[in-house]
């Protein structure tokens, strides 16, 4: 027994002096990512809590206030367009309890006249615009904002005419593959290997597991983005759904674990940005750069945009 101590200690010493010194200098090993945009301002649903989610007039609202990415999601008609649209149910949206693949375009209902901010209990947006956009239109409007697409089913159809629209609108570099799910994430890089990609959950407890067995340093990563929950706002702005989220010890366990400035810098240093969502107040946005994050996802363009501006005349 002492001989075998004799030898793995050492060597378990040596490992973690080496993952430390890694983990602090990742360039030693890795090449840098270059990615073709860099966002620090991310508008969630183009900023649904000053306008109305996801609709032409809230994107146009956001690139105005200054944001450097926009972040939606897509679903598919029944006459195969690809809109932009949060949920494929419509009945939160529109007050109508139908899907958007049973109706065709022109037939689609327009949003509520007031809609509840979904990470701000008690909050509404209103607007002039109340129609679903269309990803065509976004892009023909934007043709140079980095946009990040979450693509919440496999559906083959639908990821292969995002695919085809990013390419015809040259959109490859500042266009970001987005979902939860590590199928749906084969299927699009499958379908289109050219687009940066974001961490699914799997993806995401394993790049854990790295990092705290001291493997993180030796391993590389294909994805350019971390998007993940600020814990914080988890029964605070967020009422979650799922019971498990609500409680506090739960959330606690959650921060502790994921909330880790050594890891966003190391992933930073790669050249992965780190974005922290939905943060809708000034702690929170304040919490997440201070833990790491390059990166602050929020409802609110006007209040992330002034809150940059006062922290970069202060510095």
């Amino acid at each position: 027994m002492s001989s075998f101590l004799y030898f793995i200690l050492p060597a378990l010493g040596g490992y973690t002096l080496t993952s430390v010194y890694l983990l602090k200098n990742p360039l030693i090993l890795h090449r840098r990512k270059r990615t073709a945009f860099y966002s620090t301002h991310i508008s969630h649903r183009g900023g649904c809590g000053e306008r109305i989610e996801s609709t032409i007039e809230a994107f146009t609202h956001a690139v105005e206030q200054g944001t450097q990415m926009l972040e939606l999601d897509c679903h598919l008609t029944r006459d195969g367009h690809v809109v932009v649209s949060h949920d494929e149910n419509l009945l939160r949206q529109t007050g109508h309890d139908v899907t958007m693949s049973s109706l065709r375009l022109q037939d689609l209902p327009l949003y509520k006249d007031r809609l509840e901010v979904t990470f701000y209990a008690g909050r509404y947006s209103s607007g002039a615009d109340r129609k679903f956009a269309l990803l065509e239109d976004l892009f023909r409007k934007f043709p140079e904002m980095p946009v990040s697409i979450e693509i919440k089913e496999n559906n083959t159809q639908l990821i292969e005419k995002v695919s085809d629209m990013v390419k015809r609108y040259n959109r490859e570099e500042i266009t970001i593959w987005a979902t939860v799910n590590s199928s749906i994430m084969e299927t699009c890089r499958t379908t289109n290997s050219s687009m940066p990609y974001s961490f699914t959950v799997n993806r995401g407890v394993l790049l854990l597991l790295l990092f705290y067995s001291g493997l993180l340093p030796f391993v590389p990563l294909g994805e350019s983005i971390l998007q993940f929950y600020l814990p914080q706002i988890i029964n605070r702005t967020f009422i979650p759904k799922k019971r498990i989220l609500r409680n506090k010890l739960i959330i606690s366990l959650l921060e502790k674990v994921t909330m880790r400035k050594s890891l966003f810098k190391h992933l930073a240093a790669r050249g992965i940005q780190v974005h922290l969502f939905v943060c809708n107040e000034d702690e929170d946005i304040k919490a997440a750069f201070e833990v790491g994050a390059t990166g602050v996802m929020t409802d609110y363009p006007v209040l992330l945009s002034s809150y940059l501006c006062r922290n970069r005349s202060q510095d």
